[in-house]
């Protein structure tokens, strides 16, 4: 009997690809801290400038711009773990959390600090991946899938949480504590969007 081929390679690489997304993302803000600091003047005037209406263009540019290298380097680490433990679940799920998690952290960071300050940096969306995997746990889904995101969620506290706890209610003076909340909320929030009422359809990636 002839062997017969098997999808395992096709199926492995269509899981690493859902970790693409973020490895890109991170790379373009990697690019454009570089490209800001060979070119003259400073990207940072195109981060988010509270309570002014040309500055809502922040909410798409902002979480890739950086004050400094310190600051990227910060965010770099957890903003790739925790946007991989997002992808895992599929390259448009991470798309739509990124995206809900930079909308609902901007307004909210627009709207609460104090005008015309100028917030930059990807801890907003770092901040919105923590929220979506701790609260995740809570969506209807497959037993097995639930236990195995609690888990996930408390390794996630037990490594973040004391870090997350801070940023928002230990916050040093020029950080946005109001980026990091208002971007946990919207992760929250994406946890919950989307999701299918059925508790034993699969995840799929796309």
């Amino acid at each position: 009997m002839p062997p017969r081929s098997t999808p395992n390679a096709p199926s492995t690489s269509r899981a690493l690809g859902r970790f693409l997304s973020p490895v890109v993302l991170l790379a373009v803000m990697w690019l454009i801290q570089i490209l800001d600091a060979i070119l003259p003047g400073s990207f940072s005037g195109f981060g988010l400038r509270s309570w002014d209406l040309e500055g809502l263009g922040g909410i798409v540019l902002g979480p890739l711009l950086h004050a400094n290298w310190a600051h990227l380097i910060a965010n770099s680490v957890p903003f790739l773990v925790l946007g991989c433990l997002v992808a895992v679940e599929g390259t448009r799920r991470f798309w739509a959390v990124t995206a809900i998690a930079a909308i609902i952290g901007g307004l909210g960071t627009w709207l609460v600090n104090a005008p015309g300050t100028l917030t930059v940096g990807a801890s907003g969306l770092v901040f919105g991946y923590f929220g979506y995997v701790v609260l995740r746990v809570f969506v209807r889904g497959r037993v097995a899938h639930r236990i195995l995101y609690a888990v996930i969620a408390l390794i996630v506290i037990s490594v973040y949480g004391g870090s997350m706890f801070a940023g928002v209610f230990g916050a040093a003076e020029g950080v946005s504590w109001q980026g990091h909340l208002f971007g946990a909320i919207g992760g929250g929030i994406a946890a919950f969007i989307g999701r299918s009422r059925r508790p034993d359809r699969e995840v799929r990636a796309p």
